[in-house]
C-alpha cells in the first residue's frame, strides 16, 4: 500500500507540474473541468445516487463549470465573483456549523447543491489563479501540501488529543500544531523571498485552517455515507475528493482575495 501510494504521488505530481507550467490555457481549463466532473461522480456516493444518477450529476457539474468559464451569458467576472463568494460563505459560515452539529442531510438535493458549491468554485479558482500566474497557484497548493504532510507526521509522532474523534479519529491537535509550525516557516520563507512581508503568515494560518475544515467536512460526509474512501481511482490514495478535500475549501477563498479583495461589508 505504501509503495503504491508513493508511486501514485510521484506520478501525479509530475503530471500536474507539467500541466501547470506547459499546458496551454484552453487545455488547462478542460483538464480542470474533467477533474471536477470526476470528483462529482464520487460526490454522488455521498448523495446516495445510483451510477446513472452520479453520471448525470457529473455531467451537470461539467456544464455548470463550462458555462461559468465560457458561455456568453453565464460567463464573466460577475459569475466568477458570485461563485467565489458563495463558496466563501459556505466554508466560513455553513460548514463549521455542519461539522459541529453533525448534520445528517437525508435529502439528495441539498447534498447535490453542496457538491456544486464545493466543486465548481474550486475548478474556477484553479483556472483563474493559474491565469494570474502558475507560480502563485503552486505557492498556494504548496501551502496545503506542506500543512497536510506536517499534520500527518506530527500526528503520528506525537498525537494524543483527538481533533474530531467522531468524524476522523486519526486527526489530532498535535497534528494541527505541526501544521501551524510548518505553515509559519513556509510563510516566513516565502514572504522573504517574494518581498511581501510577514503579513502573509496569518493569511496562511487562515488558509491552513480552512484546509483542515475541508478535510473534516469530506470525512464527515464519507462517514455518514458509510464510505472509507470517496473512490478508488488513485491507487493507494482513494478517490479524487480524498486528494483535493483541503483544496476545495482554501482555493476559492484565496482566489476571492487575490482577484477581488474582501467582499463588501
Amino acid at each position: 500500500m505504501l509503495k503504491a501510494r508513493i508511486v501514485t504521488a510521484i506520478a501525479l505530481l509530475g503530471a500536474f507540474l507539467s500541466a501547470l507550467f506547459y499546458l496551454p490555457e484552453p487545455f488547462w481549463s478542460v483538464l480542470v473541468l474533467a477533474i471536477a466532473a470526476l470528483a462529482a461522480l464520487e460526490w454522488g456516493g455521498f448523495c446516495g445516487f445510483s451510477k446513472t444518477q452520479s453520471l448525470g450529476f457529473g455531467a451537470v457539474t461539467l456544464v455548470l463549470g463550462a458555462a461559468a468559464l465560457w458561455a456568453p451569458i453565464g460567463g464573466g467576472q460577475q459569475t466568477l465573483l458570485f461563485a467565489l463568494r458563495a463558496a466563501a460563505v459556505f466554508w466560513v459560515l455553513i460548514v463549521p456549523l455542519w461539522i459541529a452539529r453533525g448534520w445528517r442531510i437525508r435529502s439528495r438535493f441539498p447534498l447535490a447543491l453542496a457538491g456544486w458549491i464545493v466543486l465548481v468554485p474550486t475548478a474556477l479558482s484553479l483556472v483563474e489563479l493559474r491565469g494570474v500566474g502558475p507560480q502563485l497557484l503552486l505557492a498556494l497548493l504548496g501551502l496545503i501540501w506542506i500543512a497536510d504532510s506536517a499534520a500527518y507526521f506530527a500526528g503520528r509522532a506525537w498525537g494524543r488529543r483527538r481533533l474530531a474523534p467522531a468524524i476522523s479519529p486519526g486527526k489530532t491537535w498535535e497534528g494541527v500544531a505541526g501544521a501551524a509550525v510548518s505553515v509559519t516557516a513556509y510563510g516566513i520563507a516565502l514572504g522573504a523571498l517574494a518581498g511581501i512581508g510577514l503579513w502573509i503568515v496569518p493569511a496562511f494560518w487562515a488558509l491552513a485552517a480552512l484546509g483542515i475544515l475541508g478535510d473534516l467536512y469530506e470525512s464527515l460526509l464519507k462517514r455518514q455515507a458509510g464510505l472509507k474512501d470517496s473512490g478508488s481511482i488513485l491507487p493507494g490514495h482513494g478517490g479524487i475528493l480524498d486528494r483535493i478535500d483541503s483544496l476545495t475549501a482554501t482555493l476559492p477563498v484565496a482566489a476571492l482575495f487575490v482577484l477581488h479583495g474582501p467582499p463588501p461589508s
